[in-house]
């Protein structure tokens, strides 16, 4: 038993890239992506070429292709295994959040209450949060395949949702609310305190809070339902990421910074911390969001809903043309000739990864053929969102062809006619 001991305990140490430890599938990934870059940037120096097809254009980029694309086929292995890993060490780092959130609200309690003294509500906000904990606690249990606490803010394209975790704030601060009132009522013993905290739940005081509340729900639930509608109607391309990031709540699916959701995330995020201040001065009632706050929140929802319903688009072949070298006469398109597809839209966002790219097809007559990896230090030449380069097979029929693109998230272009000739 010890000498089986001390071989696991040596597996799994330092360089570990099995997947049955999460520092080995972290690893084994982070070395997978870095032995793409190293290998890609080796053959864009043209090392390593073999001989038999270092006289061939058409071979050795093929042959760089294929050794690119399995290369990166094990990036994508590694990158789920990585995925997996990630999803079993976040439920006990949310456990872990939540405790230091219920130490931080504790001590802050105890800070404030040093000079004013304890009181009832101080004893709700805690009993409150920590309910609200327990709660939280239990859903991540019962998720913790999917992400635990994070698995409702997550969307179907693996990355974190911004409306969805925007009314889940909402959501969550309305019930804590609540539950301080509630354990204020549970604590009361006069019937004027009582009375007064019943009041506090009147309509009238939490307008604000309930209309911002009710608006960033159904922007979740329009945001949803406007993204399915425009993949499906190939109108937008979604491609699903490794795994949900905090960047995704103010990023595009390419990584990019986003404004819509910028603006998105910090105005009702103000919109927070200011009725959190409120409901620390007077406990006794819902926060009353102010009106013109609520409608800068309100605002800030239609502008970031505006723009998801706009953002997008599928792809577009606008020509094909025979690809030209230096010196070359100007000559019909011909078998075994490369053509440009040149159009807008080939990379959708998310899409510049490696294990995306391979999966890149162009459809010519009825041959599918994959769209070259053409490798220059630090990227790619081929493919880009606005040109492709591919190769004409022989087992296209001369004639009148038609060309189509078909990109990473399976969305096929417009179909573009070309004359092929013997």
């Amino acid at each position: 038993m010890a000498v089986q001991q001390d071989t696991s305990r040596e597996r799994h140490e330092g360089g570990c890239t099995c997947a049955d430890c999460p520092a080995g599938a972290r690893n084994g990934h982070q070395r997978a992506v870095a032995a793409f870059v190293r290998r890609r940037e080796e053959l864009a120096d043209g090392k390593g070429l073999p001989a038999a097809v270092a006289h061939s254009a058409g071979a050795s980029r093929q042959w760089v292709s294929d050794e690119l694309a399995e290369s990166a086929r094990l990036v994508a292995e590694r990158g789920r295994s990585e995925r997996l890993s990630w999803l079993h060490r976040l439920r006990p780092a949310t456990l872990v959040a939540l405790g230091a959130i219920l130490l931080a609200l504790l001590l802050v309690q105890g800070l404030t209450a040093l000079g004013a003294g304890w009181t009832t509500a101080r004893s709700a906000g805690l009993v409150a949060a920590v309910l609200l904990a327990a709660l939280l606690a239990v859903a991540a249990h019962f998720h913790r395949a999917r992400g635990g606490v994070l698995a409702p803010v997550v969307g179907e394209d693996q990355r974190l949702s911004t409306s969805r975790t925007v009314a889940a704030c909402w959501i969550l601060f309305s019930v804590y609310a609540v539950l301080v009132l509630a354990g204020e009522l549970a604590g009361a013993s006069g019937h004027d305190r009582r009375t007064e905290l019943l009041d506090g739940l009147e309509l009238g005081r939490g307008v604000g809070l309930l209309t911002v509340l009710a608006a960033s729900c159904a922007v979740a639930v329009l945001v949803h339902y406007t993204v399915g509608v425009r993949v499906r109607g190939r109108r937008l391309q979604k491609v699903r990421a490794d795994r949900p990031r905090a960047a995704d709540l103010l990023t595009d699916d390419s990584g990019h910074g986003s404004f819509t959701d910028s603006q998105y995330v910090l105005v009702h995020a103000a919109a927070l911390v200011f009725c959190a201040v409120r409901l620390a001065r007077r406990p006794e009632q819902l926060p009353d969001l102010p009106w013109a706050l609520a409608v800068l929140a309100l605002v800030s929802a239609a502008t970031y809903l505006a723009g998801k319903a706009t953002e997008g688009g599928g792809p577009v072949i606008h020509s094909v043309v025979r690809t030209r070298e230096a010196g070359d006469l100007d000559a019909p398109i011909r078998t075994g000739d490369d053509i440009e597809i040149r159009g807008a839209g080939f990379l959708p966002a998310g899409a510049e990864t490696p294990q995306a790219l391979v999966r890149m097809a162009v459809r010519i007559g009825q041959v599918q053929v994959h769209v070259p990896l053409i490798p220059v230090p630090g990227g790619f030449t081929n493919p880009t969102d606005t040109l492709l380069t591919v190769p004409i097979p022989a087992e296209v029929e001369p004639g009148r062809v038609t060309v189509q693109v078909i990109t990473a998230a399976g969305v096929e272009s417009n179909e573009a006619g070309m004359d092929l000739v013997d």
